[in-house]
């Protein structure tokens, strides 16, 4: 269930340990969900490397919840291929970000 849900979300809801949820972008992408933040994108405090949070996914099209799981936020520098990937899943906009986080479930 968690794969397919992840799969069709283009944003999931993060909420480091201690804060709040804040909506992101995010990319599904060789197994692992990749968020952008800060810039032009949001910025969720508390979010850090090593930082444990919780990742909440809710349907695309009803926004019902579907599935919460725990996972470790990793800072990494995207190479340009994932930076295209990240662009191109924003659609409407250019994207600008501080971080890049990969969230290992």
């Amino acid at each position: 269930m968690l794969d397919n849900a992840l799969r069709k979300a283009a944003a999931v809801w993060v909420a480091p340990a201690g804060h709040d949820a804040r909506l992101v972008w995010a990319l599904w992408r060789d197994d692992t969900v990749l968020v952008a933040v800060g810039g032009s994108e949001q910025r969720v405090p508390g979010l850090s490397d090593g930082v444990t949070c919780t990742l909440t996914v809710r349907s695309p099209s009803t926004h019902s919840h579907l599935v919460t799981v725990s996972a470790t936020a990793r800072l990494i520098t995207p190479d340009d291929e994932t930076s295209t990937a990240l662009r191109t899943a924003r659609l409407n906009t250019t994207p600008v970000w501080d971080s890049v986080y990969r969230l290992e479930l």
